[in-house]
């Protein structure tokens, strides 16, 4: 094993991160932008219009994401009406194809994660809100999405670390983040061993920060407060009184 040439590695595959933390970062928050009003279609409208959401998290969940990408990168631009519309501008570009891709996947794995949370909250919460005089837009942004992201938060986390490494297959369509870097530094020195060792390790680290920081708001979101104030406010076990008997004649 070549620790030197690993070295190298770390330098050369870390500039990748940048563009591995912005196509995550950036596909999470359009996914879930686009998945909370899917969510709430998904859960309390009328069956035509939930079976439609459904139809499309049924295709994108079920369907491998490299498909999906390679059918939006390399399939698209075979139709001549695509490009000549003006959308060719975005789908002949790799990063906006494959963002594209990313946001549509997340969207649809999102939108059942959250469908489940919202179905979750007890009905009697939603029904003291209306007693309460708040209307439907009200209550669905106080009281059910907080109850039902809080609900949601551990499912979407596992959303969150898959994303990151999904990012990798960014790298079959020449883009060069993590992945795609250790792919042009392997054809180059012919030592994907040590190459890819450091590249998984950089996607380890990336993921044991995210699984932390997930934790930590868990730990803030969670209704008997954080961990320590937990720790602070647990009761503590009554001392046992001695027990007093009378003396039989």
């Amino acid at each position: 094993m070549n620790l030197q040439l690993m070295l190298d590695a770390v330098a050369v595959l870390s500039s990748g991160v940048g563009l591995t933390l912005t196509l995550t970062a950036l596909s999470l928050i359009a996914g879930f932008l686009l998945s909370v009003p899917l969510a709430f279609i998904r859960a309390f409208a009328r069956p035509s219009l939930s079976l439609a959401v459904l139809g499309y998290t049924y295709v994108f969940r079920g369907t491998p994401m490299l498909v999906q990408l390679f059918l939006l990168y390399y399939g698209l631009s075979q139709i001549e009406a695509v490009r000549a519309s003006v959308f060719w501008v975005i789908l002949r570009d790799p990063f906006w194809c494959a963002l594209l891709t990313f946001s549509l996947n997340s969207a649809a794995h999102t939108t059942e994660i959250l469908c489940r949370g919202l179905q979750s909250v007890p009905k009697g919460l939603t029904e003291a809100a209306a007693a309460l005089g708040l209307k439907r837009l009200q209550t669905a942004r106080l009281v059910t999405f907080p109850i039902a992201f809080r609900i949601s938060l551990p499912a979407y986390g596992n959303e969150v670390v898959g994303m990151i490494k999904g990012s990798s297959l960014a790298s079959t369509v020449t883009l060069l983040e993590i992945t795609g870097m250790a792919r042009q530094m392997v054809s180059a020195t012919f030592a994907p061993f040590e190459i890819f060792i450091v590249a998984g390790a950089i996607y380890l680290s990336l993921t044991s920060v995210t699984v932390k920081a997930i934790q930590f708001l868990e730990g803030r979101l969670s209704t008997d407060g954080p961990p320590g104030t937990r720790r602070r406010l647990r009761p503590k076990p009554a001392l046992c009184e001695p027990e007093i008997t009378t003396p039989t004649p």
